[in-house]
């Protein structure tokens, strides 16, 4: 029987694409963003819990969402809530979750996801995990899961695997960062590219092996923590380590460097649930192809996005592909697929006062 995984839920991010939806103060992975009574974090715990248990999970955080972390997931283990100080990217982040686990458990088998994906078919989803997990076991194998891409995408980052290979996971050619919309549609037609789903299956034995080889200085950082993790110290220990190292992703660390990575193809109605656009996509609409989440009168209007309080009326006329959201003291009305704008937005409200952001 294959070892029970640990999971390590990366929900550190700010979602600022969903703002002024997502706050500073509770971002989006913390919300229910899908209306299902559950937030998008604890529909991943949800998730893994069908392949692992409660004392298995690690979720990183930034500490400003400590609180929220053990409000909605209260069976995971305080001390398996990793807090940081600071933003350092996925890194950093994988890292951190992955000397504490190799503090307890240099053997593991360890699955990272992020917080705030959409899985429709949860047991295609699973089985892949699995696959993964087994091709994770050979030599130092590093296994990301890839989604067999039905659109020229350039929101999402590209795999290019070894189209040839029969195996489930297949050795990974090329990693590229978001595409401009010419180079999406050749990949597309190539087929021997998937998106990058940003999820990694490996055993933390190989994962330390990766970052002291590509990644030294971090390795080094983290290796001193050793005797710091599970102890009174840990957390100044991680206040002085996370101002020595660079903000960096983990794919441009270690997964374009390393000449053992795979990935294993899934087709389970995979969304990372990056923007409004994304989310709009995904809800049920009218006729005129509008989300509408509020008390609203559309006229003339399609392809829209409406959320708001149901206490206001909302009366929109004359709109084509339009986001209207109303939330605490933000009213936003911008394109629907304006998300290259919301940083912009995001740094001007910040101008006019903290409470906005």
């Amino acid at each position: 029987m294959q070892e029970q995984p640990y999971v390590v839920i990366m929900a550190g991010g700010i979602g600022s694409r969903f703002w002024p939806y997502s706050r500073n103060e509770r971002p989006k992975q913390f919300l229910d963003v899908l209306s299902t009574g559950r937030t998008l974090l604890q529909m991943t715990y949800d998730r893994f819990l069908k392949i692992s248990t409660p004392e298995m999970f690690f979720v990183v955080t930034n500490k400003n969402y400590e609180h929220i972390v053990k409000e909605q997931l209260p069976d995971v283990p305080e001390n398996q809530i990793l807090t940081e100080p600071l933003r350092r990217n996925t890194a950093t982040c994988v890292a951190y979750a992955s000397y504490k686990i190799a503090s307890i458990n240099r053997n593991a088998n360890v699955i990272v996801t992020p917080a705030d994906h959409l899985i429709l078919n949860e047991e295609n989803f699973l089985d892949k995990i699995t696959k993964a997990q087994k091709a994770a076991e050979v030599n130092n194998n590093l296994v990301t899961i890839g989604i067999k891409p039905n659109r020229p995408e350039t929101g999402y980052g590209y795999i290019q695997y070894h189209s040839n290979e029969k195996s489930v996971a297949k050795k990974v050619k090329t990693f590229t960062e978001k595409p401009n919309a010419k180079l999406a549609k050749a990949f597309i037609e190539s087929g021997d590219f998937v998106w990058n789903s940003g999820m990694f299956v490996w055993k933390v034995s190989s994962i330390i092996s990766a970052f002291e080889k590509y990644m030294p200085e971090v390795a080094e950082v983290f290796e001193e923590g050793t005797q710091h993790y599970f102890s009174p110290t840990e957390g100044d220990f991680i206040n002085r380590a996370y101002t020595l190292v660079k903000n960096i992703s983990i794919d441009f660390g270690i997964m374009e460097k390393s000449d053992e990575v795979f990935v294993v193809l899934g087709d389970f109605g995979w969304s990372d649930l990056g923007s409004w656009m994304s989310l709009h996509e995904l809800k049920d609409k009218d006729d005129a192809g509008n989300v509408i989440e509020a008390n609203a009168l559309m006229y003339d209007s399609e392809g829209c996005f409406v959320k708001a309080p149901k206490d206001k009326l909302v009366i929109v006329q004359g709109l084509k592909n339009y986001l209207i959201n109303e939330s605490d003291n933000v009213l936003l009305i911008c394109e629907l697929d304006a998300e290259n704008k919301f940083r912009e937005f995001v740094s001007d409200a910040k101008q006019k006062g903290d409470e906005y952001v």
